[in-house]
C-alpha cells in the first residue's frame, strides 16, 4: 500500500474510533487545494500540518478535524490488521484494483472501499439488478431471468443483496454458474463468499451495522458499476424507485425497466427508461438504450 493510499484510508475511512471522516467531496476540495498551492514539483502526499492547513485556507476547526484524521496511524494498523485476517481488503480511489466505472459517479465516487471476495470481478463487464424486496410472481421471475442470462452470456451480476429482487437474480446467477458482486449496506464480517464467484463490497468501513441511509447511498455504486441496469419491479417510493430515478437524472448507467404495467414501472418508463417485456428478454448484451435504437 502507498503512502497516498493510507492517507486516504485516514481521511475517509470508518475505523470504529468515534472520529467523522472525510466525504469525497471534501477529499477532492483538499486534495485540489494541495496541489494548487504546491504545483507539480512538490509531492502533494507529504504529511500535513495544521498550519499546512490553515495556509489552504481551512479554518480552526477543520484543520484540527483534519490533523486528528491522519494521526490515525495506530488504528489504522489495527483496522486493517483485523480486515486481513477476514480477508478483507480496502480499495480507495487511487487504488489500481479500484473499480474503474465508479469514476462516473465524480464526486460521489467513494473514496474508500472494502471487499472480501474475488475483486477482480469489479473490473470485470457487468449487469446490474435492483427491484422491490416485496416482489410479484412476475417481478421474481424477471429477477430471475436477468441472473440467468448474466451467467450465461459471462457478465457478473450486481447487486444488492437484499430480500427479494437482489437475492432471487444471485442466486439465479450463482446457480447457472455465474459470478456475483453484492453491493451491502452494512459490514463484511458476516458474508463470507463460498467461492471465488462471488465479491462482497461496501462504503466507509468494513464493521458498519446495517444502516436505511447506507441502504440508500449503496443504490448509486449499483447503478453505476453495471454497464445497463435492469429494474424488476419499483414502487413509486423507496430505495429501487429512488436510485432508478437519480440514474435517469445522472445518466451513470442505460436503465432497462420491466413493463409489468405497474404504476411505479410505468413511471420510471416515462422518465427515460427503457420498457422490457419478460417475454423478449432473450439477451443482456443485447439490449440497448433508445437513443442507439433510434440511431441517434
Amino acid at each position: 500500500m502507498t503512502a497516498a493510499e493510507r492517507g486516504f484510508l485516514l481521511l475517509c475511512a470508518d475505523l470504529g474510533d468515534g472520529r467523522k471522516p472525510l466525504t469525497p467531496a471534501q477529499l477532492r476540495t483538499l486534495r485540489a487545494r494541495v496541489l494548487a498551492r504546491t504545483g507539480e514539483t512538490e509531492d502533494p502526499n507529504r504529511p500535513m500540518t495544521a498550519a499546512d492547513l490553515r495556509a489552504l485556507g481551512y479554518d480552526e476547526a477543520f484543520s484540527a478535524r483534519v490533523s486528528e484524521l491522519l494521526g490515525r496511524e495506530r488504528e489504522l494498523i489495527s483496522y486493517l490488521s483485523v480486515a486481513a485476517e477476514l480477508g478483507i481488503r480496502p480499495l480507495t480511489r487511487i487504488s489500481e484494483s479500484y473499480p474503474a466505472r465508479l469514476r462516473c459517479l465524480g464526486d460521489a465516487a467513494p473514496a474508500v472501499l472494502f471487499c472480501r471476495g474475488n475483486a477482480v470481478l469489479l473490473n470485470r463487464p457487468g449487469v446490474s439488478l435492483v427491484g422491490s424486496r416485496e416482489l410479484s410472481p412476475e417481478g421474481a421471475r424477471f429477477a430471475r431471468r436477468v441472473g440467468e442470462l448474466a451467467a450465461a452470456e459471462g457478465l457478473v451480476l450486481i447487486s444488492g443483496n437484499a430480500r427479494g429482487a437482489d437475492q432471487a437474480a444471485q442466486e439465479a446467477c450463482l446457480s447457472a454458474g455465474g459470478s456475483v458482486a453484492a453491493v451491502l449496506p452494512d459490514g463484511l464480517q458476516d458474508h463470507t463468499p463460498e467461492n471465488d464467484r462471488i465479491v462482497y463490497l461496501c462504503e466507509w468501513g468494513w464493521h458498519l451495522p446495517m444502516a436505511g441511509y447506507r441502504a440508500l447511498e449503496r443504490n448509486r455504486l449499483i447503478h453505476a458499476l453495471g454497464e445497463k441496469t435492469l429494474v424488476a419491479q419499483s414502487h413509486l417510493s423507496g430505495g429501487t424507485w429512488s436510485g432508478s430515478e437519480e440514474n435517469l437524472r445522472r445518466g451513470w448507467s442505460p436503465l432497462f425497466v420491466h413493463d409489468d404495467g405497474s404504476e411505479g414501472c410505468g413511471a420510471l418508463i416515462s422518465l427515460g427508461g427503457v420498457p422490457v417485456k419478460p417475454e423478449s428478454l432473450h439477451s443482456l448484451r443485447g439490449l440497448e438504450p433508445a437513443w442507439i435504437r433510434l440511431g441517434k
